[in-house]
């Protein structure tokens, strides 16, 4: 079984795509804000962790920099999630550290389809 962590400060949504990832097998751990999705990495081993941009305490962009810079799990496949699309905000998170980048608006069948094709290649 693959595990995921989810940082997603926006709860209903974070609900939404947990329900519709667990539907499907994936063990989830869920994060509503920075710290707490670093605390969570920290003390677990992901396949795959899929964050949100604009979140609190720190950003999606500071945790996945955290991630890439710590000794832990360095090679975890890593999804960001934002409203933010544009193409320079995209460069951005690529550089950063992120494996992949997905617009919000999403389906969240969208973004099954999509953790199913990363966990694939992985």
């Amino acid at each position: 079984m693959n595990k995921i962590l989810f940082a997603e400060d926006e709860e209903i949504l974070r609900m939404l795509v947990v329900d519709t990832l667990e539907d499907e097998g994936y063990e989830i751990d869920e994060a509503a804000d920075g710290q707490e999705a670093l605390d969570l990495f920290n003390q677990h081993t992901y396949d795959l962790v899929i964050i949100d941009y604009m979140m609190p305490v720190f950003t999606g962009l500071e945790v996945i920099e955290k991630i890439r810079s710590s000794s832990r799990n360095q090679d975890v496949k890593i999804l960001m999630l934002s409203a933010k699309s544009q193409q320079f905000e995209q460069d951005r998170v690529l550089a950063a550290g992120a494996d992949y980048f997905m617009a919000k608006p999403f389906s969240p069948l969208n973004l099954l389809k999509k953790v199913g094709e990363i966990l694939d290649e992985a």
